[in-house]
């Protein structure tokens, strides 16, 4: 697999599917589609409440009732309970691309006019549809709709522009409309019975009554495009909702028979689907702009408000950077948007504010767009100054001037950092200082200049007086860099010019040629190694020091897109347009894994911590999240799982972590089955290596193993006070029998006097206790000298079922006339201090075994005391648990010693 897997994608909010919406008690629930998954958000808060699996394809259509969610992909339809797929439809021969929720049924209509009837009530015993219809040969349906009290009857709207109406029961057609001469591209039913609404795609509403086949009235959208999706309110109010392609929303009043308001700015692209909640003045939209949103009717004129929205890019992001140790990532796309995602809770993600582009946009009756700053093509950021000021700073597309954002309020910052007033060029790159104090920006002409991020004022400029301008690099800066103690700032040019500059003296140090043109450079503060990427595709790496190239990277067959370094900067990690993620180790300069996906990746960033990989890719609006293996795996061997100069074919991740049915025809890996950590019985991961001079824990909750040391004190806690009283009316009880296991054994309810008389007889020649799983494991693991299913089976227990298995190996009778050596009480106890000297050798499960010798020692002391070969047994594990410990103590004293220093030491 290599060593970064597929974990998962972030920022998909909906896609191009209308939504399904369902009321739950007193709440409601709306499910949208995410490409190949589903999310369901509760509709009070618009937080995320469940992710539905992955399926083999993308979802065409969608449909819900309670607890199911049915989606139909390709030619088939999954039904999901909660979040596991529980069957899968399988009759249509054509794309699914409508569903219908009837009653108990399901109505699915493919692009050939082929209608089925699934039933989902006793759903895992019968996986045949009930019924089918046949739409006639020259109609395409695109919408379909269920009349308010028309028994078994739909209307199917179609590409030509009739609508049918079909009695599902009898499968025969009983109605058509003409329709209006242009395509249907929705229709819905209304609150008033017979009624209904037709949009079509020149932009035209026609309210219809069925009954008598008659147009009560038509609206006329302003704009151009198609009416995508129509709602009734059904709060009292006559009123009509209607999305169209072009991303607007209109309201049109019933009784006036005239528009209402309009929603200029509701999305940026085409409205999916619109719905009003029951008795609540409240719309919620979709649009393929990657959003959901929610409008209240609660103003004196009548118009909308937003009251709350999700929302992510609507165009693929260009730049991503970890933020906040990791926890969040930065975001820069072609939509014009800088946003914050959460890689742990999702309803943190936001976009930061551009100051009231909203209201300056209705102000100055201009779109959203026009008025937000161009797309950002790169930016930096500097935590340590968070709290105190703007802390961010971008540089946007063919923009000469730079602006600065505060992460702590998401907002855009007052200050507009322009370099260069006199012959002003677009900002090309931009780096924050390690103080962060300053701000240095390079632009296209050339110019390199320095700037104070607090106050927003210019601290001089970069001046090479050996270039014909004068200016730092005779053509474009391709990036800057600076170290970590502001002693050296570092600046490439695209002609292949590195110079290396004081910082504050801003003098010219050195500067040497690469060659070819540069295209970008990352450099890495702690081991001061400065990576430049070429247009010949190598990769090479300086050492701004010494002045000479120590590392030099070939692979790529295409243009590099980006690379970074890992925290500790072992590792070179970088993307390119032929569609692989190449990982290089520096220390051992050579390639170490590589993988290749689908689509190629544009940006990437690893988070400080190592563990999380961020990638987005083309013309994919999402960030996808990679885990590093290395960081959860037992094997400390690298080259058990990295490919080394090999390219894996790895699938890319998904939304959900679950995934679905596979694809019998897909030949795509399964991206979330892995085998890199095998399981144990108990679930927990064992790992194959061991660190030396190192112990292992269990890994069990803290409860279990503590609970055996002070099981005494917790059953005399829980001690009833009381005796059991017997209930005046006892339910009759059937009589059972007792047996080891715990198991409830009944009685036969008749029994005869021959049947009793034989299990006496039984019992009397059977004076033995059967032996106990316990006893048998534990000899069984003794002979083969392999403890791990004793061990497995001992953790699995609780702590008063062990603490039973461990007092029943006492021995009372200590001046019995048997051989004490031939009791089998005394062999187990024998077995058990073996088996306890064993696992202590072997520093694995170390609290857990620490426990049970506790608990040992409790029960079975006395006996060991009194007898030579045991007494023999408990030295040699004193010796081995001393020997263990001391290793483990002394690296203790080691850590102890340093941070008492340290702590203790002015600085």
């Amino acid at each position: 697999m290599g060593i970064f897997e597929p974990y998962r994608a972030i920022g998909y909010i909906t896609s191009s599917v209308p939504f399904s919406v369902q009321r739950l008690g007193t709440e409601n629930f709306v499910t949208v589609s995410v490409g190949k998954g589903f999310h369901i958000y509760n509709c009070a808060k618009l937080n995320l409440v469940l992710v539905g699996p992955q399926l083999p394809k993308k979802i065409r259509a969608l449909a819900s009732y309670r607890d199911y969610t049915f989606a139909a992909y390709g030619n088939h339809i999954a039904v999901v309970k909660r979040a596991h797929q529980v069957a899968t439809w399988s009759r249509h021969s054509a794309k699914v691309n409508l569903l219908l929720l009837f009653g108990e049924h399901i109505l699915s209509i493919d692009i050939d006019g082929n209608m089925f009837i699934w039933a989902f009530k006793g759903i895992e015993e019968n996986l045949a549809p009930v019924g089918h219809v046949k739409l006639d040969d020259k109609f395409a349906p695109t919408c379909i709709m269920h009349p308010d009290t028309y028994l078994n009857k739909v209307i199917v709207g179609s590409q030509e522009g009739s609508l049918q109406l079909w009695n599902i029961s009898t499968k025969k057609k009983l109605y058509e409309f003409k329709g209006w001469g242009s395509s249907i591209s929705s229709c819905v039913s209304s609150p008033a019975l017979d009624v209904v609404a037709v949009g079509c795609s020149d932009g035209k509403i026609h309210v219809h009554n069925v009954r008598y086949d008659e147009e009560l009235v038509t609206f006329t959208h302003s704009m151009r495009g198609a009416v995508t999706a129509l709602a009734f309110s059904s709060d009292g109010q006559p009123l009509l909702a209607s999305g169209a392609s072009s991303g607007v929303i209109s309201i049109w009043n019933l009784e006036k028979r005239r528009l209402q308001s309009v929603i200029r700015e509701a999305h940026d692209n085409a409205i999916i689907s619109l719905h009003f909640f029951a008795n609540e003045p409240v719309l919620m939209s979709a649009s393929a702009d990657n959003s959901i949103k929610m409008w209240i009717f609660d103003t004196t004129d009548g118009d909308p408000r937003l009251l709350r929205f999700r929302s992510g890019h609507s165009a693929p992001p260009l730049c991503i950077r970890f933020y906040a140790n990791g926890r969040h990532i930065l975001s820069a796309g072609q939509d014009r948007a800088f946003r914050l995602f959460s890689v742990i809770q999702d309803q943190q993600s936001r976009e930061l504010s551009q100051r009231h582009v909203a209201k300056r946009a209705r102000k100055l009756k201009m779109k959203e767009e026009e008025l937000k700053l161009k797309p950002v093509i790169a930016f930096d950021c500097a935590e340590i100054r968070e709290r105190d000021w703007c802390n961010v700073v971008t540089c946007h597309m063919d923009t000469a001037q730079a602006y600065v954002w505060r992460l702590q309020n998401f907002v855009l910052g007052e200050h507009i950092l322009r370099p260069c007033p006199e012959n002003p060029t677009a900002v090309k790159a931009c780096t924050i200082s390690a103080c962060g104090n300053f701000a240095v920006l390079g632009t296209a002409g050339g110019w390199i200049e320095r700037f104070n991020l607090q106050s927003g004022i210019s601290r001089g400029s970069y001046l090479d007086m050996s270039e014909r301008s004068n200016y730092a690099h005779n053509g474009e800066v391709v990036g800057v860099a600076c170290d970590s103690t502001n002693t050296l700032m570092i600046s490439a040019g695209y002609h292949g010019d590195i110079k290396v500059w004081d910082f504050k003296g801003r003098d010219l140090k050195s500067r040497w040629e690469v060659g070819c043109s540069l295209v970008k450079i990352v450099y890495h503060r702690v081991n001061g190694l400065l990576a430049t990427v070429a247009d010949d595709l190598v990769i090479r790496l300086f050492d701004v020091v010494a002045l000479r190239m120590v590392r030099k990277f070939e692979g790529h067959t295409d243009r590099i897109t980006d690379f970074c370094f890992s925290e500790d900067g072992k590792w070179l990690l970088s993307s390119g347009m032929d569609g692989s993620l190449r990982i290089w180790d520096v220390i051992l300069a050579r390639q170490i894994d590589a993988i290749h996906v689908d689509v190629s990746i544009t940006a990437l960033s690893l988070s400080p911590n190592m563990d999380v990989l961020a990638t987005a890719h083309v013309d994919q609006n999402g960030v996808y999240l990679w885990v590093n293996r290395c960081m959860f795996s037992g094997d400390s061997n690298i080259d058990s799982y990295a490919s080394g100069k090999e390219i894996v074919s790895v699938k890319m991740p998904s939304v959900s972590s679950v995934e679905g049915c596979q694809d019998e025809n897909s030949s795509e890996p399964d991206v979330h089955r892995t085998d890199t950590v095998p399981k144990d019985s108990s679930g927990l991961p064992t790992f194959k290596q061991q660190i030396p001079d190192l112990v292992t824990l269990s890994l069990l909750p803290k409860s279990q193993w503590q609970s055996l040391i002070n099981l005494d004190i917790i059953k005399a806690r829980n001690k009833p006070i009381e005796p059991p009283k017997k209930p005046e009316k006892a339910p009759f009880f059937l009589p059972s029998v007792p047996s080891l296991s715990g198991e409830i054994l009944f009685k036969p309810s008749e029994s005869t006097k021959e049947d009793t008389e034989s299990l006496k007889v039984e019992n009397k020649t059977k004076p033995d206790i059967p032996v106990s799983q316990f006893i048998q494991l534990l000899h069984s693991c003794a002979e083969m000298k392999n403890f791990s299913a004793f061990t497995d089976y001992i953790k699995s227990l609780s702590p008063s079922t062990l603490d039973m298995e461990f007092r029943m190996l006492q021995i009372i009778d200590h001046d019995d006339h048997q051989e004490l050596d031939k009791r089998p009480e005394y062999l187990s106890i024998e077995l058990l201090l073996d088996y306890l000297i064993h696992e202590i050798s072997c520093r694995n499960n170390f609290e857990f075994i620490q426990a049970v010798i506790r608990l040992f020692l409790k029960i079975h002391g006395e006996t060991v005391r009194c007898h030579t070969k045991l007494q023999d047994k408990a030295r040699k594990l004193l010796e081995v648990q001393s020997a263990v410990w001391q290793k483990i103590d002394k690296m203790f004293q080691s850590a102890r010693c340093v941070v008492s220093f340290l702590s203790n030491s002015q600085l």
